[in-house]
């Protein structure tokens, strides 16, 4: 059966870890709108920032212990958006928030305290965990999709 987001995921896939994405995402679309909202995060973070704004990574109300909420919020969001336009999100916003990667040298990437508007935190943590951190789980759990699946 398909739907907006593609071929369900199979029950299995649900009670496969502890960690609440595992009962969240019911489809690849939910994967892939995660990504993107991941990116925008980034994206409108690191824009801020330039721009002269302290802000914290992740948008008031939510912090590191509450995030799930939130990501709970960006599925929410995206339940009418189809599997074809949540790829092309995810490809636009890829493409943008590695272009805006580039403009910054190791250093600023790599380096405490050399951008004043992360906090003291470094940007490059930021940046692995919104793209490449964030594509491992994604493949991880597509990988058991089409396991789980027999594709």
């Amino acid at each position: 059966m398909y739907f907006f987001g593609g071929l369900p995921f199979s029950s299995d896939m649900a009670t496969k870890g502890k960690e609440s994405h595992w009962g969240r995402d019911k489809n690849l679309r939910d994967v892939l709108v995660h990504l993107y909202e991941w990116h925008q995060l980034l994206i409108k973070w690191i824009i801020d920032g330039r721009e002269g704004e302290l802000k914290p990574f992740l948008p008031v109300p939510y912090n590191w212990r509450t995030y799930p909420d939130m990501n709970v919020g960006f599925w929410k969001k995206h339940q009418t958006t189809t599997l074809t336009d949540a790829r092309k999100l995810l490809q636009e916003s890829h493409e943008k928030v590695m272009a805006l990667i580039e403009t910054f040298s190791n250093d600023e990437l790599f380096s405490a305290n050399v951008l004043g508007w992360t906090g003291g935190a470094i940007l490059g943590g930021y940046c692995v965990s919104a793209t490449s951190s964030h594509y491992d789980w994604a493949m991880k759990k597509i990988k058991l999709h089409i396991k789980t699946s027999n594709l």
